[in-house]
């Protein structure tokens, strides 16, 4: 029985995904014995000179750290795969508890970026690939240049000052306000400290976007059959929306499910600059403090979760355009 081509998809599809995920730990691991942060000191903290000795070698054995790097990878994936990610020296909690609480504060963010980023990046690339020449177009580009090479740090801080400092609009940090319990955060509260933290993030996404959507549609719009239809007195918008769009939009989600990493990657600084307590900010405290465990476990899930992104985009190309078959697809994978 010959297999279809989805299940032959899925198969290659888990099969790299299992490789990378590998060689994602065995490259954490190997980097992170080479940092030159003493663990143990990063664990005790301001409280280094009051530990005598043995307690320092009792809580180096405590979290295995008194291993070789290779006996602590086999250990950590031993447990792996019994469904343990293991515990945070920081947070004394299970890593995957640390991770799916941060993670849903992070990914509330990350959504509404993903959304702004793609809409307004495919909008003001057609409209500024459309006005090629003019003083949109012009407009358009110097701010894609702009945002394209800006530090999302900058672009944060930037944000930061103009809106929560001088014109005092929005909050100045945390993902709610500071003293109120979670349960008693209402909706508006929550959007309220959630909507410059997810701009931010945005803004610096529409650029790619944008400018990749304005150069495939001057492509489009200058080729024979486009030519064509003009001269058959088609207007210009009509051209764009019947004919060049489908050409658009798979250019364009590729790149919307490729930034997942380069959002997921900023969301680290924005949510340092906003006190947000997201999967970013933990991010930081793991890897200053040495928090071996919780940090492998946030690259380990960072890399399935932009893989996922970018399988979703592999599915989706037949349901935006049939004429791509999920066979050509597949070859083109293999190849």
């Amino acid at each position: 029985m010959q297999l279809t081509p989805i299940l032959i998809f899925t198969a290659q599809k888990l099969l790299r995904l299992g490789l990378l995920l590998l060689a994602v730990a065995i490259f954490t691991f190997v980097l992170l014995s080479l940092s030159p942060i003493d663990p143990v000191q990063a664990y005790i903290g301001a409280d280094m000179m009051r530990i005598s000795p043995e307690q320092q070698q009792l809580i180096a054995e405590r979290w295995g750290l008194d291993q070789p790097m290779a006996v602590r990878f086999w250990d950590w994936l031993g447990q792996l795969l019994q469904g343990n990610w293991g515990t945070s020296m920081v947070f004394n909690q299970p890593v995957g508890e640390v991770i799916a609480k941060r993670f849903w504060v992070s990914v509330q963010m990350l959504a509404i970026a993903w959304l702004l980023s793609g809409t307004l990046g495919l909008g003001l690339g057609i409209l500024s690939g459309a006005l090629a020449g003019s003083w949109i177009d012009r407009v358009i580009r110097l701010y894609a240049y702009t945002m394209a090479s800006a530090p999302t740090f900058w672009a944060a801080l930037l944000l930061l000052i103009i809106f929560s400092v001088s014109l005092q609009v929005t909050p100045i940090c945390c993902a709610a306000p500071p003293g109120v319990l979670a349960g008693d955060v209402t909706i508006w509260q929550h959007l309220h400290h959630l909507l410059l933290p997810a701009v931010t993030l945005s803004i610096i996404g529409i650029a790619n976007i944008a400018l990749h959507t304005r150069q495939k549609l001057i492509d489009v719009l200058h080729s024979d059959y486009i030519l064509f239809a003009r001269a058959q007195g088609e207007p210009l918008w009509g051209v764009i929306r019947y004919h060049g769009f489908r050409n658009l939009i798979l250019p364009a989600l590729t790149l919307q499910f490729a930034s997942l990493s380069e959002l997921f990657g900023g969301s680290v600084l924005v949510e340092q600059v906003f006190a947000y307590p997201g999967l970013g900010e933990a991010t930081v405290q793991a890897a200053l403090r040495s928090d071996i465990p919780l940090l492998v476990g946030i690259v380990f899930f960072s890399a399935l979760f932009v893989y996922t992104g970018n399988t979703i985009a592999d599915l989706a190309y037949p349901i935006v355009d049939p004429r791509i078959r999920l066979e050509s697809s597949l070859g083109s994978s293999q190849s």
